[in-house]
């Protein structure tokens, strides 16, 4: 039997190529997401990937999610946590309804996944957890204190539990993607995404499957001795 992955915000961008990804390997996918039902729908039909939808932000949400799928589909294996949002506005003009959302989000949501599936996985003996944060994260953004605080957040939660994990044979890590060619980031002005370009020492946009091969390293069998790193997939625009 295969193992079972989960992807969370796994229909669309960055999340859509590391569930496909997992699939072409051989793991058994499953794609969490919360709110856009026609593109969930969509991933399903083309991938055959079984979508779920609940919110990562509510842990009693994820804890309901997670039972599910293990019932329906077998225990869950391989985490990862990628689902994210933005709500950007400058320090002096963000609003606490701003830095709720995307702390809840990014950084609570990340703990409401991983915290019902610890302790399956240490029982079992086996877990692999990767969390995607961000070169914002680990340089900081104008405009963006609260999600470079949650993504550098993840960073933390990342060090700190791979600790906890190493001798139950549970691996947690992290990739920080630089400016990657998601629709998102393809819907800027072409100016502006010249000018982000400029910056990137490899003279491009990084691909989504770029992302999702180095997960798919990090989940499995040769990665077993990789922990509490951070892989950097930014083109060269900020060394750690």
């Amino acid at each position: 039997m295969s193992r079972v992955a989960l992807v969370t915000g796994g229909t669309r961008g960055i999340g859509a190529a590391i569930s496909a990804a997992l699939s072409e390997a051989g793991y058994t996918v499953v794609a969490n997401y919360a709110g856009n039902d026609d593109a969930a729908a969509k991933f399903t039909e083309e991938t055959g990937i079984k979508a779920y939808k609940w919110s990562v932000a509510d842990y009693d949400g994820c804890a309901a999610g997670i039972a599910k799928i293990e019932e329906e589909i077998g225990p869950i294996d391989v985490l990862v946590n990628n689902a994210g949002i933005t709500r950007d506005a400058p320090f002096h003009k963000m609003t606490r309804e701003q830095w709720n959302e995307v702390i809840d989000t990014n950084l609570s949501g990340v703990f409401n996944m991983t915290h019902p599936l610890w302790t399956r996985m240490r029982d079992r003996k086996f877990g692999r957890i990767v969390n995607i944060s961000s070169i914002n994260g680990q340089k900081g953004q104008f405009a963006q204190a609260n999600y470079s605080a949650a993504k550098a957040g993840d960073l933390g939660f990342t060090k700190a539990l791979a600790q906890e994990g190493a001798r139950a044979n549970i691996t947690v890590n992290a990739i920080c993607p630089g400016y990657i060619a998601t629709e998102m980031v393809m819907a800027v002005p072409e100016k502006v995404r010249e000018s982000i370009i400029g910056q990137i020492p490899v003279g491009r946009l990084g691909e989504p499957s770029e992302i999702a091969r180095a997960v798919v390293f990090l989940a499995s069998d040769d990665a077993g001795f990789i922990t509490g790193s951070t892989i950097t997939a930014n083109g060269g625009q900020y060394f750690v």
